[in-house]
């Protein structure tokens, strides 16, 4: 059992940043494959940004080089570091992670940015 705790959400400005923590609740380095989903409102949820367990990393082409993901190994969390966010970023963002084999999720951090 995998428990996953988001933090980090909130309301900013077009043009402006925002930092996502995702804490597990075990060890990072048994967990293969995380990521950052998003779901807008009215739209299916989507994958974000994700980090394998070697460090490798893959972004949507809708926040590539806005956005940064990864990992503090010590702290077992992983973190999405959002960047020049734009209104069309709104939405609930979870965390998703792959252990042994099964998919367990956060509850999700809504953020939201004004035009």
């Amino acid at each position: 059992q995998v428990h996953l705790m988001e933090s980090g959400g909130g309301l900013v400005q077009a043009g402006g940043s925002l930092r996502l923590s995702c804490a597990t609740s075990i060890n990072i380095f048994s967990i293969n494959f995380m990521g950052w989903y998003r779901q807008a409102p009215g739209k299916q949820r989507e994958l974000v940004a994700d980090i394998t367990s070697g460090g490798g990393t893959s972004y949507a082409d809708s926040v590539k080089g806005r956005f940064t993901i990864s990992r503090d190994n010590a702290k077992n969390t992983v973190y999405l570091q959002m960047n020049s966010l734009k209104p069309e970023d709104t939405g609930v963002y979870y965390c998703n992670a792959v252990f042994s084999g099964r998919p367990y999720w956060g509850k999700g951090t809504l953020v939201t940015v004004s035009s």
